[in-house]
């Protein structure tokens, strides 16, 4: 019966000064709308990019060139001319990589297409037939073009969907050319509408032979990327300690520290990108929260106010017989009250706004993004509220209830 009443005094107390409550409440729903989102949008868009890489298969190894990213500077050592055709040769030998299925070198960059008077910025992609095997991807239109045509400099070319609305509209693309930097291709696939797919957006891309693209698009005569299919998941570990070797051996190399390559599987990949998704997104919801400390200091700050004015409510309330301790009660239930029903009310704003962004996401710009209700950040949402209530409503409520009641009376 005591909390009951003392649950119903303090709703009053709040209740008539309804906008002021409101406005204290606003830092708290703010923080906690902010803490959801960022959290449910942070773990969207962890699982989006572990299953885009779980999408090319437990068997698959990329070899890229320069030393392994742990920083900026690493970063950009990572765009060097380390991989060159003759490692290609040496990685196919059964004797240096017994375990080796299938390999594909890769050169990307961006140039213009053309066709008649449309012009569009596609990614192009140097890849071999492998190519859509490795990411499941096939044209639904047309071939891939063959090894023949990869050893031939061939002028091929297979679109995505939005390359092909950008430059043919509604007509037919199929054996039509278009133009990139001045070489003609023809069309001989269109990928049908895929999205995002392993840090590819397999509708804005043209897939052409590798040959073609260092001889004429880039002219280089390096790879960006190779990647290595092994035999079975069981060989994954020994073929990766292979590769190594062979292409120490044919750098030259005999400090592993001195290493002009790095060498990923996917496991590793899904461990490296988890860990930092999971690190940017706790940071993100630590600066987030900072505006719960802000909520707190403002609820505070109304709490004092609101003692100051009810001076002679609280002196009237002693002198009727209510104890020290009945007038911190109160008014610490109203802190609490304040920040647990911003804590609520954040919570359903911050799920509301994620899946409005994540439908958005996946509706509009074809990505498999998933909705994420956040159980943890819920949990911490409303822990949290409900423990600045507590923790800025003290100092506030020990003052009303430390307050002479004779004084009070005498308040004006």
């Amino acid at each position: 019966m005591h909390f009951k009443y003392t649950a119903k005094t303090a709703f009053k107390g709040l209740s008539m000064n309804r906008m002021r409550s409101f406005l204290t409440l606003l830092g708290i729903v703010i923080g906690i709308t902010a803490i959801i989102l960022v959290m449910s949008l942070g773990q969207g868009a962890q699982n989006l990019i572990l299953s885009q890489i779980q999408s090319m298969g437990p068997k698959v190894i990329a070899v890229a060139p320069g030393r392994q990213p742990k920083g900026i500077t690493d970063m950009l050592s990572t765009f060097t001319d380390s991989l060159k055709e003759k490692d290609i040769e040496e990685l196919k030998k059964k004797n240096n990589v017994p375990h080796l299925a299938d390999i594909m070198p890769i050169v990307f960059g961006s140039q213009t297409a053309v066709y008649e008077n449309n012009a569009y910025r596609p990614t192009i992609l140097g890849v071999t037939g492998l190519f859509t095997k490795i990411y499941n991807i096939y044209p639904n239109q047309g071939r891939i073009f063959t090894d023949e045509e990869v050893k031939g400099y061939a002028d091929v070319a297979i679109i995505g969907s939005k390359v092909k609305t950008q430059l043919f509209g509604n007509d037919d693309a199929l054996g039509q050319r278009i133009k990139i930097k001045g070489k003609s291709f023809r069309i001989i696939g269109i990928f049908p509408k895929t999205g995002q797919v392993s840090f590819l957006n397999f509708d804005d891309i043209a897939i052409i032979p590798h040959t073609t693209a260092q001889q004429y698009i880039f002219g280089i005569k390096y790879f960006n990327r190779i990647v290595i299919e092994a035999d079975s998941e069981e060989n994954v570990n020994r073929t990766v300690e292979d590769i190594k070797i062979t292409l120490r051996n044919n750098h030259n190399i005999t400090d592993p520290s001195k290493d002009d390559f790095f060498v990923e599987t996917q496991a590793e990949a899904l461990k490296m990108v988890g860990a930092i998704t999971g690190i940017f997104t706790l940071f993100l919801a630590a600066i987030a929260a900072i505006s719960l400390f802000v909520g707190g200091i403002g609820i505070m700050n109304i709490m004092l106010v609101s003692v100051t004015e009810r001076t002679r409510e609280i002196g009237l309330r002693k002198a009727l017989g209510a104890t020290g301790k009945n007038i911190l009660t109160q008014f610490l239930f109203e802190a609490v009250m304040l920040t647990t029903a911003g804590g609520v009310i954040g919570i359903i704003l911050g799920l509301l706004l994620s899946f409005v962004i994540s439908f958005v996401l996946g509706h509009y710009l074809a990505l498999a993004w998933q909705f994420v209700i956040p159980v943890q950040a819920i949990i911490l949402g409303l822990g949290v509220s409900t423990l600045i209530g507590l923790i800025f409503g003290i100092y506030p409520a020990r003052k009303a209830s430390r307050k002479s009641p004779i004084e009070a009376l005498r308040y004006e």
